[in-house]
C-alpha cells in the first residue's frame, strides 16, 4: 500500500490577524501553516523553517508583497510564490510575474474550496519541479531510461485527459458533443467552444488535443479575461528587455511554447477591439511578433478558444470583429450545463468520491436528490465544491443535506431537517451572531460569484458597509 504524501509547508503573510487566521483554518487540514503578520517576519520563518509554499498579502505596511516575494525568490527560488490581492493594477501584477517570478495572482474575495485547490496545485508544482530535477540529473547517466519516463508520463497524461475525462451517462446531451469533436479532433480545424461557466470548455479542449496528432507537443492554457491588453499581449507574443515597465528580461510567449501543439485561449469573447486585431493578425500570418523586439517569430499552434458569451451576437453589435470570429470558429461546440443534464450528477459525484481518500463515503438519498434538483447557475465546478465541502465536513461515512452550502438546499425545495442540533462550544452572542452573518454573506458572494455590488444590493448595504464587514469577518477582503 503507497504511504500518503508528508504534506508540505505553506507561508501565509498577511497583516491583518483575523485574514490570517481565516486562511491558516483553511489550509491547516491540508498542509503545514506558519503565519506572519509582515514580510520581515516572513522572512525570519523562512530563514528557520523549510517552506514549499508561500502566499502573501500585496498591500502591506513596510515591504509588499512583490518585494518580499522577489527577495524569496533570490534566496529560495525553489519556493513556489503565490500573491493575494483586492487590488489589479497592471503594474504590480507584470512587476509581480517578472520580478517575483510569481506562480499565481489571486484576487480577494477568495472561495475557501477555490483558494484550497490552488494551493493543492502549487504544492504538484513543487513535487514537479523536484522531478525534473531529478530526471536532469538521471539524462547526464541514462538518457534512455529518461526517454522512457517521459513516454510514459505522456501516455498517462493523455489516459487522464481523453473524452472518458467528460462524466456522462448513457442519454447525456454531452454525447453528441463529445462523438463529433472526437471525428474533427485529428483534423487542422480551429475549434469554438461555447458555453456557461463550469461546463467543461476546457476538459473538451484537451481531449481534443490528445486525441489529435498534436498529443506529443505542447497544450497551453491562457484565460484572456483575466489580464489587461499590455500584459495579455505580452504573455502570448512574448516580450523582450525594457520593452515596459516590469520587462527586466527577454520572455517566450505562450504561442512559441505551445508551438507545435495546441493553444487553449479562454475567455475569448472578453478581449479588446485593439487586441482582437494583433490577434487576428497573428493567427493570419502563422508568426508572432514579441514587444519590443523587431522581428517576428514563425509559430505553428491549433487554436482552440472558449467563451461564455454569444459571440454571434456580439459580432452583429461590432463588439467582436467577424474575421477573427470566423477564423478561430472553424467548427463550433457548444457544452450544455448541468440543468440540461441532470442524468449526470450521480455519475459525475460517484468519480469524486472514487478519487477522494475516504471512497467508502456517499451521500443521503435526499442529499442526492437535493443536488439533482438544484439549477447549479456555477455548473460542473459549483457542485465539485459542494461534494468538496460536504466530504471536509462530514465526519461519519453517511453525507446529508446539512453538509451543503445554505443557497443549495432552499434554492432546491429541500429543508434541513436532517441538521444536527446547533453546538454554540461556549461562544459568546456577537461570536454566533458574527458566524451567522459571515454564513449569510459567503452565500451571497457564491450565488452572485464575487460580485460586491450585487451582494450588496441584496443583503442591503452599501458597497463600503459590505466592505468593512468582508474585513471584519475575515472573509478575504482586506
Amino acid at each position: 500500500m503507497m504511504k500518503p504524501r508528508t504534506p508540505l509547508t505553506v507561508l501565509v503573510v498577511d497583516d491583518e490577524q483575523r485574514s490570517l487566521e481565516t486562511l491558516r483554518r483553511t489550509l491547516e487540514e491540508d498542509f503545514t501553516v506558519f503565519t506572519a503578520l509582515s514580510a520581515e517576519e516572513g522572512e525570519v520563518i523562512m530563514g528557520r523553517e523549510f517552506v514549499h509554499i508561500v502566499l502573501s498579502d500585496q498591500r502591506m505596511p513596510g515591504m509588499s508583497g512583490v518585494e518580499f516575494l522577489r527577495r524569496v525568490r533570490t534566496q529560495w527560488p525553489d519556493t513556489v510564490r503565490l500573491i493575494l490581492s483586492g487590488y489589479t493594477e497592471a503594474e504590480d501584477i507584470i512587476s509581480g510575474i517578472n520580478d517575483a517570478g510569481i506562480w499565481q495572482y489571486l484576487l480577494k474575495p477568495w472561495h475557501p474550496d477555490q483558494l484550497l485547490l490552488t494551493l493543492k496545485s502549487a504544492a504538484e508544482v513543487w513535487r514537479l519541479q523536484q522531478d525534473n530535477q531529478r530526471l536532469s540529473l538521471e539524462l547526464r547517466d541514462s538518457p534512455e531510461q529518461l526517454v522512457q519516463r517521459v513516454a510514459s508520463r505522456r501516455s498517462r497524461v493523455r489516459a487522464q485527459s481523453g473524452f472518458d475525462r467528460l462524466t456522462r451517462a448513457a442519454d447525456s446531451p454531452l454525447n453528441s458533443v463529445c462523438d463529433l469533436a472526437q471525428k474533427i479532433a485529428g483534423h487542422e480545424l480551429s475549434v469554438l467552444v461555447t458555453g456557461e461557466s463550469g461546463t467543461g470548455k476546457e476538459l473538451l479542449a484537451r481531449a481534443i488535443h490528445y486525441t489529435s496528432e498534436r498529443a506529443d507537443r505542447p497544450f497551453v492554457v491562457e484565460n484572456c479575461g483575466a489580464l489587461p491588453d499590455t500584459l495579455l499581449e505580452a504573455e502570448l507574443f512574448g516580450h523582450k528587455r525594457g520593452a515596459f515597465t516590469g520587462a527586466h528580461e527577454d520572455r517566450i510567449g505562450l504561442f512559441q511554447q505551445a508551438d507545435g501543439g495546441t493553444l487553449f485561449l479562454d475567455e475569448i469573447g472578453d478581449t479588446s477591439a485593439a487586441f482582437q486585431v494583433k490577434l487576428l493578425r497573428a493567427l493570419q500570418e502563422g508568426e508572432v511578433r514579441p514587444v519590443g523586439s523587431p522581428r517576428s517569430v514563425p509559430v505553428d499552434v491549433r487554436i482552440i478558444a472558449a467563451t461564455n458569451r454569444n459571440l454571434e451576437a456580439d459580432v452583429a453589435t461590432g463588439r467582436f470583429r467577424q474575421d477573427l470570429y470566423y477564423r478561430i470558429a472553424g467548427i463550433t461546440f457548444t457544452m450544455p450545463s448541468l440543468r440540461e443534464r441532470p442524468q449526470d450528477i450521480p455519475l459525475i459525484i460517484a468519480s469524486m468520491f472514487k478519487e477522494s481518500a475516504l471512497a467508502r463515503r456517499k451521500l443521503s438519498d435526499e442529499a442526492m436528490k437535493c443536488l439533482i434538483a438544484h439549477s447549479w447557475p456555477g455548473n460542473v465546478r459549483e457542485l465539485q465544491n459542494e461534494i468538496l465541502r460536504a466530504l471536509a465536513l462530514g465526519e461519519g461515512d453517511l453525507l446529508g443535506i446539512e453538509l451543503f452550502s445554505p443557497g443549495i438546499s432552499q434554492s432546491s425545495g429541500y429543508t434541513n431537517r436532517e441538521a444536527a442540533p446547533f453546538d454554540p462550544d461556549g461562544a459568546t452572542l456577537k461570536e454566533l451572531l458574527d458566524r451567522v452573518e459571515a454564513q449569510v454573506i459567503d452565500a451571497a458572494l457564491r450565488r452572485h460569484r464575487g460580485n460586491k455590488t450585487r451582494v450588496a444590493e441584496e443583503l442591503g448595504l452599501t458597497r463600503v458597509g459590505l466592505r468593512m464587514k468582508l474585513a471584519r469577518l475575515g472573509l478575504g477582503e482586506s
